[in-house]
């Protein structure tokens, strides 16, 4: 950072409905920084200064404290993280623009999540006001998400157990969520379940979960979750558990009725050969790029051996005739948040892996029910396999190992 300031704020409270709100959330990079999951909380770091760290927390009201319980009081969460100074929120005004005088830079995160960026503006234009009297504005603001994005990118010991934590109740949920399937239930119910072990085992979802049956699979989002469970239908289930704000990310697709039909199988076979070819390729100094090509040149075989595109492998890949069954990318980053922060290329170029990096491999096909030039037997099949894996001087380690995805072990974990 050199000479400058990071700014950062934990978010408030969101409302859901009229006067109620959702359950508290911290923004992640400020929970990364300090531990704390404290609503309306700012925290200053100035790396070259002192005071180095400061803390901000609005204080709680007597009322709030009724209903919502008591918080920690300023002092104690200052001596928890460590900081130099707190102060309440209140204070904010007229501290910030003491805390930046002289500095040469602001960081602060521009664009979605929360931000002190007004309250940033505002010290900058009091300081610009105060120039005769000796005080020097900071005369540059960056965007702050890709320098913490960069210090997020190699997972430490600590974060890598949250990670591994997170991703066994996921892998847990999936494997309750296959053993209670079955014919006349509905989505929802499988929802309940995975989500209800997420509550039992961590802190809940990391993300919305996606519980699609049927032509239901083939929205690549679909969150709704409300459609039956009917025989012969596959179920797609995209879901992750969250421990300590990092969260798994696991895909796997089963048959409703405990047997994949023989279309059905034949598609599966397709997507799981993309899989595992783009896990294999994770490894150091490869890329994203490079697990996308790799798994997408399977998905194009598999493409014209189902049936659905004629041309070569050649042309289905230079005409990108493929995004019309798989429009996505194979892989994203993963740890503290479900699409974790961190570069993808590094000055136009595909970043290499290195040992440290978590990311997911999750290749798919999906064919809508309307697709007249898809054959009769694939039309609504949606399938999506996802993998989560740490890359290592070794090779590949598929931290999701333990959720089953071959075809003999599904079926027989279902009972078929």
């Amino acid at each position: 950072m050199g000479d400058a300031a990071l700014v950062l704020a934990a978010g408030g409270l969101q409302t859901r409905s009229n006067d109620t709100e959702h359950r508290f959330r911290v923004d992640t990079n400020f929970h990364y920084l300090s531990g704390l999951e404290e609503p309306g909380a700012v925290l200053i770091l100035r790396p070259l200064r002192t005071p180095a760290l400061t803390l901000f927390v609005p204080e709680q009201s007597e009322r709030d404290a009724i209903y919502n319980g008591p918080r920690p009081g300023l002092e104690a969460l200052r001596q928890q993280i460590g900081a130099d100074a707190a102060h309440p929120l209140a204070a904010l005004e007229v501290e910030l623009p003491r805390l930046l005088d002289g500095l040469d830079a602001v960081y602060l995160p521009l664009g979605g999540g929360p931000s002190c960026e007004p309250a940033v503006r505002a010290a900058i234009e009091t300081l610009r006001a105060r120039e005769r009297a000796g005080e020097v504005a900071p005369e540059c603001l960056r965007d702050a998400r890709g320098l913490l994005g960069e210090e997020r990118m190699v997972k430490d010991a600590g974060a890598l157990a949250c990670l591994r934590r997170a991703i066994e109740i996921s892998g847990e949920a999936h494997l309750a969520a296959m053993r209670a399937t079955r014919p006349g239930l509905f989505e929802y119910e499988i929802a309940a379940v995975i989500e209800g072990h997420f509550l039992r085992r961590g802190t809940g979802p990391g993300y919305t979960s996606i519980v699609g049956a049927g032509a239901n699979a083939t929205v690549l989002h679909y969150i709704a979750n409300r459609g039956p469970l009917r025989a012969g239908d596959l179920l797609l289930v995209d879901a992750g558990a969250e421990w300590a704000l990092f969260t798994g990310d696991i895909t796997r697709v089963w048959p409703v009725s405990g047997r994949f039909g023989p279309a059905q199988r034949d598609a599966y076979e397709v997507v799981l050969a993309a899989n595992e070819a783009g896990i294999a390729a994770a490894t150091i100094d490869s890329s994203l790029d490079a697990i996308h090509e790799v798994a997408l040149r399977r998905l194009c075989e598999g493409m014209r051996a189902l049936g659905l595109l004629t041309a070569s492998v050649d042309e289905i890949r230079e005409k990108e005739l493929y995004k019309k069954y798989y429009p996505h990318r194979t892989s994203h980053w993963l740890g503290a948040d479900v699409h974790d922060l961190g570069r993808y290329n590094l000055r136009g170029v595909a970043r290499p892996l290195a040992a440290g990096y978590v990311l997911t491999v999750e290749p798919g096909l999906y064919i809508p029910a309307d697709d007249a030039s898809a054959p009769p037997e694939l039309r609504g099949l949606g399938i999506r396999i996802e993998d989560d894996v740490l890359v290592t001087a070794a090779g590949p380690e598929v931290l999701t190992a333990g959720v089953p995805k071959r075809v003999a072990e599904i079926e027989a974990l279902l009972g078929a």
